[in-house]
């Protein structure tokens, strides 16, 4: 691969992300020094692959051992970990403002709509962080931690390995009102899922390919309630599976609670494959935002087909998003970002 360069304008105060790609990476070489500079009223910091080989070259390996043992003993906790990177990411950029616990004169964002009662595995990344701390203090920022440990959730599930870019800092601030109200919903239409990710700087193909992560973990019933009212006298549909329909509504009705989880992917709840994209071409999507995907758009229903007929293809391309949203970096700098020694308080 020659040298290219790619320019991000993310909007909200993010940084303009600039990517140099060196021919290291085009043959995935660990040495590769691909860098985004991110450049704040003049102080800079980077991005880049292979960051922490001489300041804590044992960092990759904590990490993927401390995921692993937790995807052994809970499989659904690689969805958990992968989900925490996607919502810090979209709350003013990978800071890991989503890790921040409230406080008597702080309201963070683990209180939010999108993430109370929902989002797991605050505990593992605890875990991660101390054993680092141990060994190099204040070097590996939790946020750095969010993105490898969503990489290392999917390779554990099957999915496609890549490298990660390093160098995030840690914000010292949190927006639950962003997090409300950029954070894709369960009952988001196709026009709000695009528009939710072009305010964040991802493209409707980011937004297609990304969605893949639904082919992990579960959804509780009240996400997916609406999907449930006006089919119990069979008015249904041309794309409406009542099958499925009648299927969610027995688990629903049976325990009598909005809390009950159901699996976002039916087939391989617990595997990275192409099964999301099978599974929305046969009206078994579990989420009404999921079926937004094949209700209507030829572009985005044609991204959907070859991603069914060509599972690398899918693999490749979501490689390529969770680079670039990992990439989303706020202009965090001097008092405005650090290297959490804990991850739920500023230092």
């Amino acid at each position: 691969m020659a040298n290219t360069v790619l320019m991000y304008n993310i909007i909200f105060g993010f940084c303009l992300l600039l990517a140099i790609s060196i021919n290291a990476f085009a043959s995935g070489s660990s040495s590769s020094s691909e860098e985004v500079a991110c450049i704040d009223g003049g102080a800079t910091f980077l991005l880049s692959f292979g960051l922490y080989k001489d300041s804590c070259p044992e960092a990759e390996l904590i990490i993927f051992s401390w995921v692993e043992k937790a995807v052994i003993e809970d499989p659904r906790m690689a969805a958990s970990l992968l989900r925490l990177h996607f919502h810090d990411c979209f709350v003013n950029g990978c800071d890991a403002s989503i890790l921040l616990d409230d406080r008597a004169d702080f309201i963070g964002e683990k209180t939010a709509a999108p993430n109370l009662n929902s989002l797991r595995g605050f505990e593992v990344i605890d875990a991660i962080k101390n054993d680092l701390e141990s060994i190099c203090p204040q070097i590996v920022s939790c946020a750095d931690i969010l993105a490898i440990a969503a990489r290392d959730s999917v390779v554990l599930s099957g999915g496609p390995d890549w490298e990660v870019q390093m160098g995030r800092k840690d914000s010292v601030i949190a927006s639950k009102t962003a997090a409300e109200n950029n954070i894709p919903g369960p009952n988001s239409d196709l026009v709000t899922l695009v528009n939710k990710f072009q305010n964040v700087g991802l493209t409707l193909d980011d937004m297609v390919t990304l969605s893949g992560a639904h082919t992990l973990g579960k959804a509780r019933c009240s996400t997916f309630s609406s999907r449930l009212n006006g089919f119990t006298n069979g008015n249904v549909g041309p794309d409406v599976n009542l099958e499925y329909i009648q299927s969610l509504q027995q688990l629903c009705t049976q325990s009598n609670s909005s809390t009950t989880l159901a699996d976002l992917d039916l087939v391989s709840p617990t595997t990275f494959d192409n099964q999301y994209y099978v599974n929305l071409l046969s009206g078994e999507g579990l989420l009404a935002s999921d079926l937004a995907l094949v209700s209507g758009d030829d572009r985005v229903r044609q991204i959907v087909q070859t991603f069914v007929e060509e599972p690398m293809a899918f693999f490749e391309e979501f490689k390529k998003s969770m680079v670039r949203m990992g990439g989303l970096v706020p202009t965090i700098s001097g008092e405005n970002g650090e290297v959490r020694r804990n991850c739920r308080i500023p230092n």
